[in-house]
């Protein structure tokens, strides 16, 4: 039911294109006011749709918390890995269907190709302000509200402090073969991210060498914290911070490693559809999820955010005391079906 990726990622590459290649200087966006008017009218319309590749805890419960304030609104909950997400709304739009009113993505080269196509509400709720004008676009199509970072870490149970990998490098020693869990660039945009971000810190000879390792594949970023957790792996090659924060707070016996090499920075972008079939339902939501409250509730599951007002939760690792490696999603877009090739050389999935 999918469609080919060679073909949709081609349509991705010309909407960032689009993008970057429009005319400028654009009228500044407006910051959008929280309104009664605003909440009537989405109460009226009594349903909301997200489409959402972020951690599916996580995302349950900013969905119940969003019900909690305005119980007159359902709110329809989809939760994928952000290649599918992709897909889905890409063939939903094919068909002329409209589903999805707000989409959050762990692959931003996915948010910035539909604005270059067209396919988002130019809205920046005015909640998007308190955070640094990096963390949303400049015309006002989408915000990026929260983010987490790609990082390795190991099973407190199995494997001592001492005796646990501290670089990415580490990963490599033979005592590891067939001992490690990491996601996939095929499923997961975090992972995406993370692999796209280290092939260009260590080169493509680092992963050579890691799909040499007996590696246990699996998909979703917040799947090798939890399998590690399990006991299943003694070591992550790679997950989402914020799952495995989230873990490590219900108590589960994970240890996180943030390499000196260099930590892969995912930002989870948040946008409206241009058809939205609850469009003022779709704006309230974009409202709560930049709000103190929703990006609190995003903190206390384990993400970072740029709310200036949220508390961190005690040891959180700060952000000043890592290198962080960033990714240009329009380099990313261009390059992302070479990644998978690669990738599947080296990992043969």
């Amino acid at each position: 039911m999918m469609r080919p990726p060679r073909l949709t990622r081609r349509l991705m590459l010309g909407g960032v294109m689009a993008v970057c290649m429009s005319a400028r200087p654009r009228a500044q966006p407006v910051a959008e006011k929280l309104t009664p008017a605003l909440i009537a009218a989405a109460v009226k319309e009594g349903k909301v749709s997200h489409y959402t590749s972020d951690d599916l805890v996580q995302a349950t419960a900013m969905a119940k918390a969003f019900e909690a304030k305005y119980p007159a609104i359902k709110f329809q909950l989809e939760r994928t890995g952000a290649e599918r997400v992709y897909q889905r709304v890409m063939q939903e739009y094919a068909s002329n269907v409209h589903v999805a009113d707000v989409v959050s993505s762990a692959d931003l080269s996915f948010i910035v190709a539909w604005k270059g196509q067209g396919m988002l509400t130019r809205y920046l709720p005015e909640e998007a302000m308190a955070g640094p004008a990096e963390a949303r676009d400049v015309d006002g199509f989408f915000q990026t509200d929260n983010f987490t970072l790609v990082v390795p870490g190991y099973n407190t149970r199995q494997v001592k402090a001492e005796d646990a990998p501290k670089t990415w490098m580490d990963l490599l020693d033979p005592k590891w073969k067939g001992k490690m869990a990491k996601g996939h660039p095929g499923y997961s945009g975090t992972i995406m991210n993370g692999t796209y971000a280290l092939a260009n810190a260590l080169g493509w000879g680092y992963f050579e060498k890691l799909g040499k390792q007996g590696v246990m594949q699996l998909q979703s970023a917040g799947d090798p914290p939890q399998r590690v957790a399990q006991g299943e792996r003694a070591v992550m090659a790679d997950c989402s911070e914020n799952t495995a924060i989230r873990l490590i707070g219900t108590g589960a016996p994970l240890g996180i490693i943030y390499p000196p090499e260099g930590i892969p920075v995912v930002p989870i972008g948040t946008a409206i559809m241009a058809k939205p079939a609850n469009p003022n339902a779709a704006r309230l939501l974009v409202h709560f999820l930049s709000s103190r409250e929703g990006q609190q509730l995003r903190a206390d599951y384990g993400s970072r955010t740029f709310h200036p007002d949220v508390t961190m939760s005690a040891g959180r690792k700060p952000i000043s005391a890592m290198k962080l490696l960033f990714n240009d999603p329009v380099a990313l877009a261009r390059d992302a079906e070479m990644v998978k090739k690669q990738y599947t050389r080296y990992f043969g999935t």
